[in-house]
């Protein structure tokens, strides 16, 4: 792929791959990708997320749905207004916190539909390890609060709370969580991790993986020879810990991804494992470490199971585009917009189209959500009762 460098970002990438080919002789010449994807990703100052590239929006490498329309956010609020009535109605701080939140679009779309609709919110709280998208979610969410003249206090954390009573949004976030590869070889998985071919980064088999990893549909197959997918065990990890952190309220994301039966399917032989650079899907994880996003689909089956670990009231999945026409996002748009208008009217239709239409971001991407107690928030609902959440469980 013919993509053009600065000298500065050609050293970058150097440098990070200078580190992780010394990760890999340390390690005796075999890296689990899952290591290899944390420094590619994370590495403090090096990695994707931790350097100062910019990454959302047309000049970045991935455009999310907060970064189509402020529709996203404001449809949203139809499912998190219940549960902040009765967090208000119980005496409790009204709270919303998101992990990753961008370039802070989805929150001041929230914070404008909820102060539009006379809610006021007392925090909107951050947890973000991107100091570049840090700076910049501080910029925008504080020009809402002051444009506004809002209340809410926004904090920045470096983790959830440990006892957090409220609503836990997350768009686009788990499927940046690193992952371990594996491969399928005469009956058994092998673990498929990173190693050095000269001065190149390449794949390299490792060790057979313990079947009590891998789930009944791996076990069962069948899968053909070399047929290479992901293993989530750092995702189901995080959804245990913020299912566990959530004592009461409610717990929402949005990500593109499959349940297990999909998700494993014989014909997706090389995995979902991918590459993003500046609008470029790229099959090679290994190019420009630091440079590129790197992203897997998201498996819900077990993350439905990771939080059904922790005592959860109930889980729910459905896709994108169900979930927005139950929140009610047609009625908002023609709420804040004249159809007969086409010049206001089009680029809102332009935007609907990609939220909504199967072939865009209607069917691929989901919403997950689970409570935790929220009978004591609002007797008498459950989970399935919320507006965005009264159609088909995918579950």
């Amino acid at each position: 792929m013919d993509i053009t460098l600065t000298s500065l970002e050609k050293e970058h990438s150097a440098l990070l791959e200078a580190k992780i080919a010394s990760q890999i002789a340390s390690q005796g010449g075999w890296l689990p990708f899952s290591h290899f994807m944390e420094m590619a990703l994370y590495e403090p100052g090096m990695g994707y997320y931790s350097a100062g590239a910019h990454k959302l929006g047309s000049g970045g490498d991935f455009t999310t749905a907060p970064e189509l329309t402020p529709l996203f956010g404001a449809a949203i609020c139809s499912t998190l207004m219940p549960v902040l009535e009765g967090l208000k109605q119980k005496g409790m701080p009204t709270r919303i916190l998101e992990f990753g939140a961008g370039t802070g679009k989805l929150a001041a779309s929230i914070l404008m539909r909820l102060n539009d609709l006379g809610i006021s919110l007392d925090h909107y709280d951050i947890v973000e390890i991107s100091p570049d998208l840090a700076q910049r979610q501080q910029n925008q969410i504080g020009n809402t609060i002051t444009q506004l003249h809002l209340p809410t206090q926004c904090e920045w954390l470096s983790k959830l709370p440990n006892h957090f009573a409220g609503i836990i949004l997350a768009n686009e976030v788990i499927d940046a969580i690193p992952c371990d590869v594996i491969i399928y070889e005469n009956g058994i998985w092998y673990w498929h991790g990173v190693t050095l071919n000269g001065d190149k980064l390449a794949w390299k088999k490792g060790s057979a993986v313990d079947k009590s990893l891998l789930s009944e549909k791996l076990l069962s197959g069948p899968f053909s020879e070399g047929y290479m997918t992901e293993l989530h065990s750092p995702a189901n990890a995080w959804m245990q810990e913020v299912a566990s952190h959530l004592d009461v309220g409610l717990f929402l994301t949005f990500d593109y991804g499959f349940p297990e039966s999909e998700y494993y399917h014989s014909q997706r032989q090389a995995g979902t494992l991918m590459a993003h650079h500046r609008h470029h899907a790229i099959q090679d994880p290994f190019y420009l470490p630091g440079l590129c996003d790197l992203t897997t689909h998201v498996e819900w089956s077990q993350i439905a199971r990771s939080a059904l670990a922790n005592k959860v009231d109930d889980v729910f999945l459905s896709n994108q585009a169900s979930y927005l026409l139950d929140a009610g996002i047609g009625e908002i748009a023609l709420e804040i917009a004249d159809p007969r208008d086409p010049e206001v009217f089009l680029p809102i239709s332009n935007s609907l189209q990609k939220l909504l239409s199967e072939a865009e971001m209607g069917e691929l991407f989901k919403v997950f959500a689970f409570s935790k107690n929220l009978e004591q928030l609002l007797p008498g609902t459950s989970l399935e009762n919320l507006p965005g959440l009264r159609g088909r469980n995918r579950l």
